[in-house]
């Protein structure tokens, strides 16, 4: 695992809570170990974004979700969701596509979908959420390659891989080298989901990662030492 310390990786990592139990202690508790392990940002639910930004200081940036985790929903209702976390203090947002929209090869409407959130937090890092291990699972390697495309062309910061929830699975090794290929360099690629071990963070980084999303993150960093 050469070339990456404990404080490089820890800058790139998204200290992440999405569970569906989580409670406001949960998040402050979650906002207390992301100063004391250094990372760049916590991601929470959007109710708690009001919450995180109440007790994260300067130097931790607090990013939620749209559309989470399933993605079937209205792309006005994926915006405004987007529009209010962002007036609550979130600084980045993670929406998810229509997964099925883009397996049937609408990618016209990923695109919209995409636009329609871009538009409504224009101030906003926005990464999108391509669930790739599902594209790849039922369609290809094109596919994943061509939502990427159209999410950049929509206006997205960064593409991510997964929402950690979906059956197909979480980031991958293939998926990130396909992802990061197909923004060249242009956008960031989050790698979410399933990464558990130090060994696996890396991988992802190496592979082209510019963002990790981790909920394990003080199990990962501790491997770095």
């Amino acid at each position: 695992m050469t070339g990456y310390t404990r404080a490089q990786v820890a800058a790139l990592v998204d200290h992440t809570l999405l569970k569906p139990e989580a409670t406001a202690a949960h998040v402050t508790a979650l906002v207390g170990d992301a100063a004391a392990l250094g990372v760049f940002a916590v991601c929470v639910s959007p109710p708690f974004v009001p919450v995180a930004r109440a007790t994260a200081g300067d130097g931790l940036a607090v990013a939620t979700v749209a559309g989470f985790p399933s993605g079937k929903h209205l792309s006005a209702v994926k915006a405004n969701e987007a529009a209010l976390a962002a007036e609550a203090g979130a600084a980045e947002v993670d929406m998810v596509i229509d997964v099925g929209a883009a397996l049937a090869g609408d990618l016209d409407a990923v695109a919209a979908d995409v636009a329609a959130v871009r538009s409504a937090v224009p101030a906003a890092t926005l990464k999108v959420i391509v669930e790739s291990a599902a594209l790849l699972e039922f369609s290809g390697e094109r596919l994943l390659l061509d939502v990427c495309r159209v999410s950049e062309d929509a206006g997205a910061d960064f593409v991510k891989t997964s929402t950690g929830f979906h059956p197909s699975g979480g980031a991958s090794v293939r998926a990130v080298e396909l992802m990061a290929g197909a923004v060249g360099g242009r956008l960031g690629v989050k790698a979410s989901g399933g990464i558990r071990t130090a060994q696996q963070a890396v991988a992802m980084l190496q592979a082209g990662a510019t963002r990790l999303g981790l909920s394990g993150t003080r199990a990962v960093l501790d491997a770095l030492d």
